[in-house]
């Protein structure tokens, strides 16, 4: 059985709204950008629409001030309830795009909720004490992410298809935060959980140094290792997606994957060096992906 849709007819195109998302999406995400290449064009243009609704909450919680910021990530909220609406004249040009791509597609109210809760607990200085609390952020900023994306491929394979969608985008979230450990300190911000921090020695005193001790370097290796099993797991489901995207999500999950390679290379020195993957090394990716899907050997 197949899951998602696109609806029978699309609505208009907002063609300048989705060109401000196809904008925001490719200067805030070079990865995912790169990925989003290869569906094709209506399913391209709502995951632009999708991410870019994403983007627009996140930026909120990073650059506002904590008084303006919970002010305005209400409105973001209120914004993401009008564009579910059958009729919305909404003047932001993110609002429009994303109202016409949940018009054409299956893309679920719920999930945007549980950014919302993620975003919230930014905002409220949450604490990360256990891998848990790590875990359910990274659920609810990224992992449903994975629940917006996989209505628009269309899938089968039903809810353990979404599950893999959402172990998939848990792993790309804890992937960015150990590429950011250096960056979100300077924002007064650790979201290495309290408990692997201890385990291997480690306190946020240390992380303040910027210093890359053995200790350190461990602590790393246990959570690189979490991602990758998160990457391998979430990447089960992928062959389940339909048409393009299966190529698209496929291509962006092996580059961002790359970035955990990059910080090993860096000796995991994410205080004063920022992992990557180059611009070549992502090209080369796409025959290599392609034929792993093809071969039945993508993992």
């Amino acid at each position: 059985m197949s899951f998602g849709k696109p609806r029978i007819a699309l609505p208009t195109l907002p063609t300048s709204a989705i060109e401000k998302c196809r904008v925001l999406t490719q200067h805030h995400s070079k990865t995912f950008y790169f990925g989003s290449r290869f569906f094709p064009p209506s399913q391209r243009e709502a995951v632009w629409a999708v991410y870019a609704a994403c983007r627009t909450g996140d930026d909120i919680v990073d650059e506002l001030a904590l008084e303006e910021a919970q002010i305005h990530l209400e409105r973001w909220w209120n914004e993401i309830e009008l564009a579910y609406l059958q009729e919305c004249n909404a003047p932001e040009a993110v609002v429009q795009a994303l109202h016409w791509a949940v018009s054409g597609f299956d893309i679920p109210k719920e999930a945007f909720h549980e950014l919302y809760l993620g975003l919230k607990m930014d905002l409220e200085g949450y604490a990360y004490q256990t891998l848990a609390d790590l875990e359910l952020y990274c659920r609810r900023v990224a992992g449903v992410v994975g629940w917006l994306i996989a209505p628009i491929c269309g899938y089968s394979g039903g809810p353990e298809t979404l599950e893999r969608a959402l172990t998939m985008g848990k792993a790309m979230q804890l992937t960015n935060i150990l590429r950011d450990v250096g960056e979100d300190l300077e924002r007064g911000r650790v979201y290495l959980p309290a408990d692997k921090m201890a385990q291997f020695g480690v306190c946020v005193e240390t992380l303040h140094q910027g210093r890359v001790t053995p200790e350190y370097r461990a602590l790393m290796q246990d959570l690189i290792c979490l991602a990758r099993q998160w990457y391998a797991e979430g990447s089960l489901g992928i062959p389940n997606l339909r048409g393009g995207g299966r190529l698209a999500v496929a291509v962006a999950a092996r580059a961002y994957a790359g970035i955990l390679d990059s910080l090993e290379g860096n000796d995991y020195d994410n205080f004063s060096k920022r992992a990557y993957v180059s611009g070549r090394k992502k090209l080369i990716l796409i025959p290599q992906v392609w034929w792993d899907l093809r071969v039945g050997t993508f993992g």
